[in-house]
């Protein structure tokens, strides 16, 4: 390794060339038109008394004592197509925006993690705020992962009624990309981060134009929302905050045995809270989420890397493509406990199908034991794994420079091409590690028989070392600290 850490680069921007489809165009219609007789016979849980005077309003059937709606079909496709198909997720730095544009594939971390594997040593310990600054200051330095989401541990060390507020304060110090929290999870803890957000940006304007932060949420499955998750997310699209729904079906606990009835849920439990919201704010920015996947029949628990995570993943992000519409997937987040095989094979295999089916943003690298422990190393090495996803995804380019017929006519028979101006305008296309191990057995065995885990090790120690983010101002620091001690004075009642 270098005796400095090299310069940041830009956001790793993916545009897959390749595709692959998992369901028929007329399957994927078929599980369109069961999630809508779903959401009209059967309804969802709406536990929130706005929520539910909203859909009233619009037509929906609402029983109050029971807090279930059903939502006719033709409400919802008219809610759906008020949608916008293409937003932007902003960033304190403007030139780490995103676009959602139906084209790019962004990567993130992965939350909300309760421990952490300290990078010297190894020991598991309670994560804290620290750890939330850097685990987004080594995020901030990596050109693999696009956004924060999470945050990836949470601030235990923290007021548990403030706590995403510290958490949010964290990361935007660690990092200057966007950030995705999925903990505002009530409506007084969004009306704070949104003035955190305007502190930063100057203006209601500016943060419409530019949404530094997106609010993710969780649904109850099956056919559930929760109602503090609700609320909040009215606020965020109040403010022009893009905000989504994140379904986690599980077959044969939370969603039926077979696959297609898991996507019946999965598309309720992520379509009617968009319903809800564009009911409330038509045309605020709104994208699906989920992470379905399937029962461990042996332990009951959640599997993290079995075969139908990936066709559920890949197959949810063809509905989502048929309403026209971004989707974040639940990617990586291996079950191994250790940065080993088994978490190279989970994460790799869990963000291939998602990057060939096309989904806007995955979640899911850094963490695991099914993403309640962070790892240095596993961030940086998943990052890996996305670089070699994405340099499969960009398929081959055949065109006239490519083909190189006059090239291969120059060197001729026998030739070398190393020294080629053809060569040097190519080479850097192809891709090179930053931790996987190519040297020579004798090198390697000379060099301590150190691997990527080491390597890794190595990169995140510099990181945390020398990389800076991008400074926030001193006046908008001290403008954090009153929200924050406002929010402290009206959810914890300090004085």
């Amino acid at each position: 390794m270098a005796d400095r850490l090299p310069p940041r680069r830009p956001v790793r921007r993916l545009r897959p060339g390749l595709s692959l489809e998992i369901l028929s165009p007329d399957a994927v219609r078929a599980v369109h038109q069961a999630a809508l007789e779903v959401m009209a016979r059967t309804g969802v849980r709406f536990p929130s008394a706005r929520a539910l005077a909203i859909l009233a309003d619009a037509g929906c059937r609402v029983d109050f004592e029971r807090q279930i709606a059903c939502i006719p079909p033709d409400v919802a496709m008219k809610a759906i197509s008020c949608a916008p198909r293409r937003f932007v997720l902003g960033a304190r730095d403007p030139a780490d925006n995103l676009e959602l544009d139906g084209e790019h594939c962004y990567l993130s971390t992965d939350g909300c993690g309760i421990e952490v594997y300290e990078l010297a040593g190894g020991e598991r310990r309670r994560s804290t705020r620290d750890d939330v600054y850097r685990s987004a200051l080594v995020a901030d330095y990596l050109d693999a992962i696009a956004f924060y989401w999470g945050p990836t541990v949470s601030a235990q060390d923290t007021p548990a009624a403030t706590r995403p507020l510290h958490e949010l304060e964290a990361a935007f110090l660690g990092t200057s990309k966007h950030v995705q929290p999925e903990t505002i999870i009530s409506a007084p803890i969004a009306r704070y981060c949104v003035e955190m957000a305007l502190a930063e940006v100057g203006s209601l304007e500016e943060l419409r134009r530019r949404p530094i932060f997106s609010v993710m949420q969780c649904a109850l499955d099956p056919l559930g929302q929760d109602g503090g998750s609700l609320e909040a997310a009215l606020v965020a699209a109040e403010h022009g905050i893009p905000t989504g729904f994140m379904p986690m079906p599980m077959s044969c606990a939370t969603a039926p045995a077979t696959l297609a009835g898991n996507l019946v849920v999965t598309t309720v439990d992520a379509l009617a809270p968009l319903v809800l919201v564009q009911l409330a704010y038509p045309g605020a920015p709104v994208f699906f989420a989920a992470a379905p996947t399937v029962m461990d029949l042996r332990t009951g628990g959640y599997t993290g890397g079995s075969p139908e995570d990936y066709l559920l993943g890949g197959a949810f992000n063809q509905i989502c493509r048929f309403y026209g519409l971004p989707l974040s997937m639940g990617a990586m987040a291996t079950g191994a406990k250790l940065p080993d095989w088994q978490a190279a094979l989970d994460n790799t295999l869990s963000t291939l199908m998602p990057v060939l089916t096309g989904t806007a943003m995955l979640t899911g690298a850094g963490m695991l034991n099914g993403s309640k422990i962070f790892s240095y190393q596993q961030l940086i090495m998943d990052a890996e794994i996305y670089s070699v996803v994405a340099k499969v995804a960009e398929g081959i380019r055949v065109d006239a420079e490519t083909l190189a017929t006059e090239v291969i006519h120059e060197v001729g028979v026998g030739g070398n091409y190393l020294s080629h101006p053809h060569t040097l305008r190519w080479l850097r296309e192809i891709w090179r590690p930053t931790v996987v191990d190519r040297s020579p057995y004798d090198a390697w065995e000379k060099a301590g028989r150190r691997g990527a885990y080491e390597a890794a090790t190595d990169l995140a120690a510099k990181i945390l070392a020398e990389h800076r983010p991008r400074e926030v101002d001193p006046g908008v620091r001290r403008e954090w600290k009153r929200i924050l001690a406002a929010a402290a004075r009206e959810l914890e009642g300090t004085p």
